[in-house]
């Protein structure tokens, strides 16, 4: 590939003043704004397969893809003709369609701690929709959050850390009320002893806990699994439920997500990402038992009169189809595997202090040297190196999320030539980043 040493962003920089006028920060998700990386936002054109190209017709190596769902690549040929196919028959009915029934089965028949599911039409409105069944199902009120994992902009989801030993959430966003916040309890991750101790004194109000099982929000935290294995015992034993958070990890670590990696059925799952294939989609799903609560079968209400959309149901449809593969998921994790492992061998030799955790598919950049289980562990003073690593990225062709708090993504549309063009340029970007 061409380097792109002389990177320009003329178009976009004049799409980016336009969009200023029309959107708040001049985008319409707050971290596609630059804000943590230099330069102007890079306006997307087209994608195919593991490139991007932007307005000003500059290709890259993509390995944010659309921050997870698109697995497979950009433009992957068979969505596209299942998107196509849909399309053709209308494109929103606000009634039941076959096509609901077709992606549900997949979904159910391949996940063995899942007997029903409802769609709705994105990761937050499925995890707004969880916690509202975990309340109504149990007649409690508050929840477990843990530091460091991201639950989408559901209000009382959007808290950091409190004071005191019983760590009430302080509201992180403006427009939330107090009271919302103090429903949530927010714990340090892994801190089995302050878990106890709060079920202990706060079981009977508590509803759930949900924790990402890979946090991957706020850098990868890889936790052991005695931890996910901690937490479902002491659910038990308090009469609480579990919900794993697997936007992310679902469908990318394997058919059954972080849940049948570790082999631990929570109570509660909710989806989003890839279940879509590239189309907006979520999902939460349990026992039929626990799934009766919903209505119209229950008392918990909850609706949106674009969940199961056909375009949607087409294109998540296509995309699980080719992850049931046999082979998809250990091939991906190899790739990854070879391609973060021959820059952690680079950096090593030249004794960089970086490290790139990774699970599956899905790896970090970290400025660290020691395990970062912890976002506490996060120097925020390290992400200046991300900052000077993505703009270095950007001139030699290779996308990453603008953000160091992100993760990034390898797609079966990577070939091993992708990756090991990327790589050397991930080496190329770090000599800057160290020596600069």
């Amino acid at each position: 590939m061409e380097t792109l040493l002389d990177h320009k962003r003329t178009v976009s920089t004049a799409l980016f003043a336009e969009a200023k006028k029309l959107f708040p920060g001049g985008v319409n998700s707050p971290v596609r704004a630059f804000k943590s990386v230099f330069g102007t936002p890079i306006f997307i054109k087209k994608g195919d397969g593991c490139h991007i190209w932007d307005e000003d017709d500059q290709q890259y190596i993509d390995f944010c893809g659309s921050w997870g769902p698109l697995i497979l690549g950009h433009n992957n040929a068979q969505i596209r003709e299942h998107i196509y196919a849909a399309v053709a028959e209308g494109t929103s009915f606000g009634a039941p369609t076959r096509l609901e029934i077709e992606l549900g089965r997949l979904i159910i028949d391949n996940h063995r701690y899942i007997e029903k599911l409802r769609f709705v039409s994105s990761g937050t409105e499925a995890v707004m929709s969880a916690l509202r069944l975990a309340r109504g199902a149990t007649g409690k009120t508050k929840v477990i959050k843990f530091e460091g994992c991201y639950h989408g902009h559901v209000d009382s989801m959007l808290v950091k850390a409190g004071s005191g030993l019983i760590t009430f959430g302080e509201s992180t966003s403006a427009g939330i009320p107090e009271a919302f916040a103090q429903e949530t309890i927010v714990l340090p991750l892994n801190d089995r002893e302050k878990l106890e101790e709060t079920l202990q004194q706060e079981g009977h109000n508590i509803a759930c806990i949900i924790v990402e099982p890979i946090p991957a929000n706020n850098g990868l935290l890889l936790q052991d699994p005695s931890f996910l294995e901690c937490l479902r015992l002491k659910a038990y034993k308090h009469n609480v439920l579990l919900i794993f958070d697997e936007v992310i990890s679902g469908f990318r670590v394997g058919f059954e997500g972080a849940a049948g990696y570790y082999g631990i059925k929570p109570d509660i799952l909710t989806f989003g990402k890839i279940i879509g294939g590239g189309m907006p989609v979520g999902a939460y799903a349990a026992s039929a038992e626990l799934m009766s609560n919903i209505a119209p079968d229950g008392p918990v209400y909850q609706a949106g009169t674009l969940s199961g959309n056909p375009v949607a149901m087409a294109a998540g449809y296509a995309a699980l189809k080719q992850l049931l593969e046999p082979g998809f998921y250990e091939t991906l994790a190899a790739k990854t595997a070879a391609f973060v492992g021959s820059i952690q061998d680079y950096a090593d030799s030249k004794g960089y202090p970086v490290t790139f955790p990774h699970i599956g598919s899905i790896f970090w950049v970290a400025f660290a040297t020691e395990r970062i289980i912890a976002a506490e562990q996060i120097d925020p003073a390290s992400m200046s190196h991300f900052k000077v690593l993505h703009l270095e990225l950007l001139k030699r062709g290779v996308y990453m999320g603008p953000s160091g708090y992100e993760v990034g993504f390898v797609s079966s549309a990577h070939t091993d030539a992708d990756l090991a063009e990327a790589a050397e340029q991930f080496k190329a970007a770090l000599d800057i980043v160290f020596n600069s």
